[in-house]
């Protein structure tokens, strides 16, 4: 499995915000933070590419809002805001290399952050950062490969996974405060509790569950319930309204189209 990332800006304290209010991030210590990520994904058995062409752009090392990655093809991102924008270009010449791509056209807009994959569905959060056109768009795009696209409706966070991740197949980490629950009633739930509102972003890679170091009770029930969980400080990262699964875009190998 390859995981592409990107180095962290040291502009990054110019980040887009839009839940939090701006805090000092030290970027030292913001770096060192993603390289301890960076080493957990090369624990965990994958090929990490790490990017540097936008270094000079505040929010570039939140890579996964860039594309939606499939095993049939990459849909590159129109991002929802005009400064992650120029984002986009540089990580699909890299992706050029595994997949054929695919992109949303403005006025749609649409965020890798707003898409989680179950299988054959797509569920994509209505956010600030993802529209209408961006969800009509990806169902026409992906429609010769016969996945479903199912919209969900967000409140009060960024994506669709800030307040919802896999935990498996059949089971998510949810927030209910933040989004219709409706829309992904063919799951179980584990519900984050109220005292870590932000706990439901997990990255499942090989079995393991990477969250936030920050979330000692969501951690705890997860290990209850007989998940395999472990845990990074990504602190200084959550200040950029970061979480665990944006900072990489998670593909297996296959030749480019």
């Amino acid at each position: 499995m390859i995981a592409l990332t990107h180095t962290v800006s040291p502009q990054i304290h110019q980040c887009e915000l839009s839940h939090l209010s701006r805090m000092d991030i030290d970027y030292e210590r913001a770096v060192r933070q993603h390289t301890v990520y960076c080493q957990k994904l090369r624990e965990l058995g994958c090929e990490v590419i790490e990017l540097t062409q936008n270094e000079h752009l505040p929010d570039s090392t939140f890579i996964e809002d860039t594309a939606v990655v499939l095993n049939e093809i990459a849909v590159m991102a129109n991002m929802g805001v005009i400064s992650r924008q120029p984002e986009v270009a540089s990580v699909a010449q890299i992706l050029a290399q595994y997949r054929q791509l695919a992109h949303i056209q403005p006025p749609a807009t649409l965020e890798g952050g707003d898409v989680l994959r179950m299988g054959q569905t797509l569920y994509v959060g209505l956010s600030a950062r993802t529209n209408r056109a961006g969800v009509e768009s990806l169902q026409n795009i992906l429609a010769p490969w016969g996945y479903r696209i199912v919209v969900v409706s967000l409140r009060d966070c960024l994506h669709l996974k800030s307040a919802c991740s896999a935990l498996d197949e059949k089971t998510l980490l949810v927030n209910p405060a933040w989004l219709d629950l409706a829309p992904l009633g063919s799951f179980d739930h584990v519900c984050v509790p109220t005292s870590e509102p932000g706990a439901a972003n997990v990255l499942s890679i090989a079995g393991i569950l990477l969250m936030h170091a920050g979330f000692p009770e969501t951690a705890t029930r997860l290990r209850e319930l007989g998940f395999r969980v472990e845990t990074l400080d990504i602190s200084e990262l959550m200040k950029a309204e970061a979480a665990v699964t944006c900072s990489s875009i998670l593909f297996e190998v296959s030749p480019a189209s």
